[in-house]
């Protein structure tokens, strides 16, 4: 008689969810308090945007970086080092005393912060078996909602009853507890004494994946140049660059399309933004679920992982009808931006799966690590060349509502030309022979 697994890989999977919800809230103090910074340093919307492209610019470096560096150490001592530095960085925020201050412990967040999505990534590879990786991630990836969930519900709070420099120094200071509880209960695997061996079977019982030993899953040195030379690579990296810059647009400038079309200000807009990334939580989880449900009904992985991605992508769609229904009322406009992060949030789930389906575990760090990067730079160049120049000149004229109809529109059409191109470059599975 087959005994049943265990569950010690959930306990994992609540660690990198943990971290994941720091992750988050870290990086979306900023937004939260911009009115109030704006006035302490005369921030004009392209002084803004340059502190959010300064750490776009050091995530991409840091993610390139990161990716390498956590297939060399591992995910327990890579995620420790990457959690330790970031949280340390997000409390520097409340020494800054200027504009280029905000720059440089942005950038040094951002370097940071970069080393989560590659260890998370990695850690599900090395603890789920392909049919339920899809919904670990989707799980873990709901940790980037929580965070945005609790920063509206906390940060504006904290601001008003002890300033804004607390706020950074008690949201950092969160990371620290979870350096702790990883050093207690995380090892691989194969060294995990709390593991039992059903459920190591279970978690190695992929019959195409021979690289199980703590040897294969740690140290191994592959060139960025080979991993180039892929497709697959190539496939994922551009769906980043295409669909990443949404998040980070929904992530820095929600607080500000609420004021500014709205009037919402400090404390208003905690519930109007909570409830966006609220709806997006269930995105996450369910766009794990969808593949995995398909998967167990003798889908092969690959075309269950497409199709669910193709259905993400239509229904991001009705974002362009934001403005308009937004211009009825509030919360509509508020319900229908939070269906459209939820179902980037799905996408963003299968997109990251698509890595340990193609590239065996040793690789998984580091070809999330450059997908990460282009999908960063992605960022960097939206802000730059659209955010930047477009939010400031038609602030300038009073006429924001438009800079904010041509970003809806770009939203609404970046996921099904990535599905498209993805397609093209990778029509069917082959996974990739190291």
């Amino acid at each position: 008689m087959n005994q049943k697994p265990g569950n010690y890989r959930w306990v994992i999977c609540a660690l990198i969810f943990f971290a994941t919800t720091i992750n988050y809230l870290d990086r979306a103090v900023i937004s939260l308090l911009k009115s109030t910074l704006t006035a302490d340093f005369k921030w004009n919307d392209g002084d803004y945007a340059n502190i959010e492209i300064a750490f776009k610019i050091a995530y991409s470096v840091g993610l390139l970086c990161a990716g390498r560096l956590i297939d060399k150490l591992g995910t327990k001592m890579g995620y420790f080092f990457s959690t330790l530095l970031w949280s340390a960085s997000a409390v520097l925020h409340a020494l800054v005393n200027s504009t280029m201050g905000f720059a440089l412990v942005r950038s040094a967040l951002g370097l940071s912060e970069a080393g989560n999505f590659p260890s998370a990534i990695k850690t599900v590879a090395e603890w789920f078996p392909k049919k339920e990786r899809a919904l670990a991630t989707g799980i873990f990836n709901s940790g980037a909602n929580i965070g945005a969930i609790v920063a509206p519900l906390t940060v504006p709070f904290i601001a008003v009853a002890w300033g804004w420099r607390w706020a950074f120094v008690i949201t950092g200071s969160i990371g620290f507890i979870w350096l702790v509880l990883w050093l207690i209960f995380y090892e691989i695997p194969t060294r995990q004494k709390r593991l039992r061996k059903p459920e190591l079977d279970y978690i190695n019982s992929d019959a195409d994946e021979s690289d199980h030993t703590a040897q294969s899953q740690e140290g191994d040195k592959i060139s960025w140049g080979k991993l180039l030379s892929y497709k697959q690579t190539w496939a994922f990296s551009i769906g980043k660059f295409l669909t990443d810059p949404i998040w980070w647009f929904y992530l820095f400038w929600l607080p500000d399309f609420l004021e500014s079309q709205y009037g919402l200000k400090g404390t208003a807009i905690a519930m109007p933004v909570a409830l966006v990334y609220t709806i997006s939580t269930f995105g996450s989880i369910y766009g794990g679920y969808l593949p995995k449900s398909l998967i167990e009904k003798n889908w092969p992985v690959f075309k269950a992982r497409k199709t669910s991605m193709l259905i993400y992508a239509f229904a991001v769609i009705p974002i362009v009808f934001a403005q308009i229904l937004g211009s009825i009322n509030m919360w509509l406009a508020v319900v229908i931006i939070g269906l459209a992060a939820s179902a980037h949030q799905a996408w963003s789930a299968n997109i990251f799966t698509t890595v340990s389906d193609m590239f065996p575990k040793r690789a998984v760090g580091s070809v999330t690590g450059i997908g990460g990067m282009f999908g960063s730079i992605g960022s960097v160049l939206l802000s730059l060349f659209v955010q930047k120049n477009m939010f400031v000149h038609y602030r300038s004229i009073h006429h924001i509502e438009v800079a904010y109809y041509i970003m809806f529109f770009v939203c609404g059409g970046a996921y099904l030309l990535a599905w498209c191109i993805m397609h093209f470059l990778v029509p069917k599975m082959k996974p990739v022979d190291l």
